[in-house]
């Protein structure tokens, strides 16, 4: 019998553990990606979550019995997946995670050869419709299982992005790891900086005692800035649980926001390489834009989401792609989303430029204020934004669809879009240097969802 798999969102598999998620349906998900990728050698790695090591070991179960080899990599950040199976050259790598999700959920993200992505566009339907399927070809040879550790080779990559520089001064830097696994990377990196490093909620934990790792949460972002500002800090860094994303505190506390984040990566990594092409997302994007076009480089859009951004940087060759949830892509890193190498990078620039870090971005917060983005309820987001296109109508702006929906005009623009994993309507505002104009449209849009509720 087949059974409808709710775990498999767009770009990755997320559910609850055990009634969406659990041991039978990761086993039958392995054999799935097994018979549909084809690998011989896939790399393995998971996140502290308390399910994740049974996820992990059902999981390989599946694999091994479709006669894969498996390199199992351990407890480690989605980016540890990704950096082994580009640098080793593999067939395909899959990282055990639920990333920021409640702690009873858990999940899967997958890639093929190379640490190409695999989305709903590229086969994870195909994979889910196996899985759902639960028909398998016989064992015939069943494949191993054996450790792999690189964490030699990823330091020293990631040490890379720190060259060429001027000689490196200390940095007083606050790290919250949330109790998820950026830790170890924080401790293995010490050895080679000349950083003093404030470290908070550093220890691995699937209990989760301080909630769940998002960066983004009022809890973590609270702990994060006090620590700055009670230990004279240069700057903070707070990650998710597989510490994919990073966020940004600068010296005073202050977040900021990975909208400019985004800005101050493609500027840099410009200047380096002149003329190369920058992925952005529809939610916000008129600052980077600006700042690729200053940079002599060339803006390309994409929808919304890590497989997507990756899959668009390949196609074109791009250097580099932000989303401003914090996720930050990189060519040089198999095209894969890092969440060390943006902070390593940004350090750099600090030092060279002998700058804090909202010095590097007030310019651009200057010239394109944001709301940030807001979540809103909405039990029928589809019809209300539906709703909301046709209130505009009739008004001049330019309508992009690429991610919900995006309406532009002469000085501000919004984006209004469906959650792919909860019942909210995720709205961002930005206007052109009119701090007053991004508060009285930011409340207009937000009034309008309301009353369609």
């Amino acid at each position: 019998m087949t059974r409808n798999l709710s775990c498999f969102k767009a770009y990755d598999v997320r559910g609850k553990y055990p009634t969406e998620l659990n041991e039978k349906i990761a086993y039958r998900i392995g054999r799935a990606y097994a018979e549909f990728v084809n690998p011989k050698v896939v790399v393995v790695g998971r996140d502290i979550r308390l399910t994740s090591e049974l996820l992990s070991q059902a999981l390989i179960e599946g694999l091994i019995d479709c006669g894969v080899e498996v390199l199992d990599i351990g407890l480690c950040g989605s980016e540890q997946v990704y950096f082994a199976a580009f640098y080793k050259q593999l067939d395909g790598g899959i990282m055990v995670t639920a990333s920021h999700n409640p702690v009873d959920y858990n999940g899967f993200k997958f890639v093929r050869e190379s640490s190409q992505p695999i989305s709903s566009d590229t086969g994870l339907l195909e994979i889910k419709k196996r899985a759902e399927l639960n028909k398998f070809d016989p064992i015939s040879i069943r494949g191993s299982v054996r450790s792999l550790d690189l964490s030699v080779q990823y330091i020293s990559h990631l040490l890379g992005y720190l060259q060429p520089s001027k000689s490196l001064k200390s940095l007083k830097i606050v790290t919250n790891a949330g109790n998820g696994v950026a830790g170890h990377v924080i401790d293995l990196l010490e050895k080679h900086l000349p950083f003093e490093f404030i470290k908070i909620w550093h220890e691995p934990d699937g209990n989760f005692p301080n909630g769940v790792p998002n960066p983004h949460n009022h809890t973590g972002s609270e702990s994060t800035s006090n620590a700055i500002l009670s230990n004279n800090a240069d700057l903070g860094i707070a990650w998710d649980g597989d510490f994919d994303r990073c966020c940004f505190f600068d010296h005073t506390g202050s977040y900021i926001d990975s909208y400019y984040i985004i800005g101050l990566l493609s500027s840099h990594l410009l200047k380096q390489h002149p003329g190369e092409k920058i992925v952005y997302e529809p939610r916000l994007t008129w600052n980077t834009i600006d700042q690729t076009n200053k940079g002599g480089g060339t803006a390309v859009l994409c929808k919304t989401g890590h497989t997507f951004i990756k899959e668009k940087m390949r196609k074109i060759n791009a250097i580099y792609g932000g989303e401003i949830s914090a996720h930050h892509f990189f060519r040089s890193f198999g095209y894969c989303d890092s969440g060390m190498i943006p902070w390593l990078i940004i350090c750099k620039m600090m030092i060279d430029q002998n700058k804090t870090l909202i010095q590097l971005v007030e310019n651009q917060m200057t010239a394109f204020p944001s709301s940030g983005e807001i979540s809103l309820s909405a039990d029928h987001a589809v019809s209300i934004m539906l709703q909301v296109k046709q209130h505009y109508q009739g008004k001049k702006h330019k309508l992009d669809e690429t991610e919900g929906i995006s309406l532009e005009f002469e000085d501000w623009r919004f984006n209004l879009r469906t959650s792919q994993t909860e019942t909210f309507l995720r709205l961002n505002v930005e206007t052109r240097k009119n701090q007053t104009l991004l508060l009285q449209k930011t409340n207009e849009v937000v009034k309008l969802v309301k009353s369609l509720q």
